[in-house]
């Protein structure tokens, strides 16, 4: 990764800040790590480790009820976990927001990440959650921006697909 993608945490980081947003649910990832170290370092915001991703979603909604804004942290792997669980904001009118960095696209490695990774962007949509794709560095925060204002002015679901092209592609190497 160049430096010039490198701080693509950094402006997640200052949307969330800029929208005020306070509780950052996650479900540990390596692609969201720096990102969660900047919520982590942040006294106004709350980082909430999940078991499952779904638990973000019932989280965020109860958030909301309190007046508290928040985003869930995920894989695209992790979307299939939360199918049942986004009936919810859609229900209740609840904004949700979440960031998903995706597997299964550039470079991918392990074949069961390839079909979640290829289904994620289909289930969000069928669950009535607005898209936003950040590609490279320079959309990162212009997607971000997008999806918080559409989902907490409208009340809406909102998701940002970071894609694996932009978060690098995983790799093991093998002992020699």
């Amino acid at each position: 990764m160049d430096s010039k993608s490198a701080n693509w945490p950094d402006k997640i980081y200052e949307a969330f800040s800029h929208h005020n947003i306070r509780i950052i649910a996650n479900v540990p990832d390596a692609g969201h790590s720096e990102l969660i170290r900047l919520c982590q370092a942040d006294t106004q915001m709350q980082v909430v480790t999940l078991t499952t991703e779904e638990e973000g979603v019932g989280l965020l909604c109860g958030a909301w009820s309190g007046g508290t804004k928040g985003v869930l942290l995920m894989q695209s792997s992790g979307v299939g976990n939360c199918v049942n669980a986004l009936a919810l904001p859609i229900i209740c009118r609840i904004p949700f927001l979440t960031i998903v960095t995706m597997r299964g696209e550039w470079g991918e490695f392990i074949p069961w990440q390839v079909p979640m990774g290829k289904a994620t962007p289909t289930i969000l949509e069928t669950m009535d959650t607005h898209i936003f794709r950040a590609n490279d560095p320079g959309e990162v925060d212009k997607s971000v921006d997008a999806a918080a204002s559409l989902a907490y002015n409208t009340r809406r679901s909102c998701a940002v697909l970071l894609s694996q092209k932009l978060i690098g592609s995983k790799h093991f190497e093998e002992e020699q």
